[in-house]
């Protein structure tokens, strides 16, 4: 039955995110132009808030867990799963005082409305993983950026993507540059489960009435630990939680 009323909602979707898209790139350019950093951030912050709504045409809420405080004032990272594009709005509107950033492979910096625009001009930072000497000299000064304004990086350690929703093997040295260069950031740890099954198998048809969701863990204060235990322990948080039984057999 989800699969039958995938064929029929997905349309409505996809038109509703490509909408959300074409009207905020010129949104996004307005503000940034005439208003600055500011203003461009909530127009991006808005544009997140309405990419997740369109999931409604598919009969999907989101929910993102987050039970707790965390300290103002101080640099972020926000280390998670990676299993598919959606895994990313969530992070820009319910994040958002804590100013998003992301670090993004170099290729979507072109071509996409709005969400190239914004890695460009938003504070994220691109690299070229063909590159690793650009990739990461790239996430020093973008840690050291972080740190300076006490912003929020977010950081998909698995490099790519998981089709299947089984978690990869986290590369570490990106995140070990980001805990170098930002050291007064605390690390907050999210589980991402299920977004992989909207487009594991294509963007058509896409599963309708699924549950997605964000469980960010208790936040962690490095406070001059070896970065390979610190990496091992937030590599063990997130993916403890990952909901593997139901995962889909490619």
């Amino acid at each position: 039955m989800r699969k039958i009323l995938g064929y029929i909602l997905t349309p409505l979707h996809i038109l509703a995110f490509a909408a959300v898209l074409l009207i905020f790139h010129p949104l996004q350019w307005l503000a940034f132009n005439l208003g600055g950093y500011k203003a461009h951030k909530v127009v991006v912050d808005y544009m997140n808030f309405f990419l997740i709504k369109s999931l409604i045409f598919l009969g999907i809420n989101p929910k993102f867990e987050l039970n707790q405080k965390l300290p103002e004032g101080r640099p972020l990272i926000v280390v998670a799963n990676h299993q598919s594009l959606y895994d990313i709005p969530p992070f820009f509107w319910y994040l958002r005082k804590h100013h998003i950033k992301f670090i993004s492979k170099i290729e979507l910096g072109k071509g996409i409305p709005s969400i190239s625009y914004n890695l460009r001009h938003g504070g994220n930072v691109l690299i070229d993983r063909k590159d690793p000497k650009q990739a990461l000299g790239a996430i020093r000064d973008f840690a050291k950026y972080i740190e300076k304004n006490n912003y929020a990086a977010v950081i998909f350690p698995e490099g790519t993507r998981s089709r299947t929703g089984k978690p990869k093997k986290f590369s570490s040295n990106g995140l070990k540059m980001l805990l170098k260069y930002a050291p007064s950031a605390i690390i907050l740890p999210v589980t991402v489960n299920n977004t992989y099954q909207l487009t594991g198998k294509g963007y058509y048809p896409m599963p309708a009435f699924i549950k997605l969701s964000w469980k960010a863990h208790p936040y962690l204060e490095p406070n001059g630990r070896n970065a390979d235990d610190l990496i091992q322990e937030i590599e063990s948080l997130i993916t403890k939680e990952v909901e593997t039984d139901k995962i889909m057999v490619s």
